[in-house]
């Protein structure tokens, strides 16, 4: 699933649509997570004045409306031309001045939804802070995490604790400040909090600087992969020897997702130190 850097990637990779009017829409497949609403033809005429990203969502504004675009499991954008070949799941294509936007989805989990700007979406209402604003702090994600007693990985994929950390990313911050992701989030300890605030900023920061990860099928809308997969030292590298000791990194299931760690680097303390 793309995570906070892959869809800041996407939203950057279509910044050239901005100031551009919609010159056409057509739907092929509205099957997604929600239907694509049925009334996209009023689009047709107005100019994109913004995109913005809040967690994994791209909000696209109009000179009328707002949109709500979310890639879901395997959902992605593509600036094409015309006579681009069309793809099996591409399920809908905006037709701008200069190019066309469209959205490939072979899951279909994602969404494409209107967005009510004085009545923000359910989706999006109740969301934690953006891990990179200076909202996300260690003072605030402490007492966020005093109240939980779910493993710590759990807590830092819990959107409503902060957003956009998904299982790549949480894996690799608490691999390199030696936490091991099942140690109860309240048993955390002030420096480790600190340092954790630190490492998924840096991580994050990182990340997007490379374009995000491309461990399947993820491409930016320019058709780019991303290189931060590159740098990973623990995600997905379960029966590998650790980097730092040499130890074998172990696998272990949090919350339905794969948690790799190194049993020596990351020992579990189930009491606050």
């Amino acid at each position: 699933m793309p995570e906070l850097p892959e869809v800041e990637t996407t939203k950057t990779s279509l910044l050239p649509l901005l100031e551009q009017r919609v010159q056409a829409v057509q739907v092929f497949n509205s099957s997604l997570r929600w239907p694509i609403p049925n009334d996209l033809e009023k689009l047709v005429g107005q100019r994109l004045t913004a995109l913005k990203r809040r967690s994994k969502y791209i909000l696209a504004e109009f000179e009328q409306d707002q949109m709500l675009w979310h890639l879901g499991m395997s959902g992605s954008f593509r600036l094409c031309q015309p006579n681009d070949e069309l793809r099996k799941h591409d399920h809908l294509i905006i037709d701008f001045e200069d190019q066309q936007l469209r959205y490939h989805d072979p899951r279909r989990f994602g969404c494409i939804l209107w967005l009510d700007p004085d009545n923000q979406s359910k989706l999006i209402d109740t969301l934690g802070p953006e891990p990179l604003s200076e909202d996300f702090n260690a003072n605030y994600l402490r007492e966020k995490l005093s109240k939980k007693n779910v493993g710590i990985k759990i807590a830092l994929m819990d959107n409503h604790v902060v957003v956009g950390v998904g299982n790549i990313y949480a894996t690799e911050s608490l691999f390199n400040i030696g936490v091991h992701p099942a140690q109860p989030a309240s048993t955390l300890s002030k420096v480790q909090v600190e340092k954790l605030v630190i490492e998924v900023k840096r991580i994050l920061k990182q990340a997007i600087e490379l374009g995000g990860s491309t461990l399947r099928d993820y491409s930016n809308a320019m058709g780019e992969n991303g290189y931060f997969q590159q740098t990973l030292l623990a995600y997905g590298r379960a029966g590998e020897m650790c980097v730092n000791c040499e130890t074998t990194l172990e696998n272990l299931k949090l919350g339905q997702r794969a948690s790799v760690f190194c049993p020596q680097c990351q020992p579990l303390k189930r009491k606050k130190t």
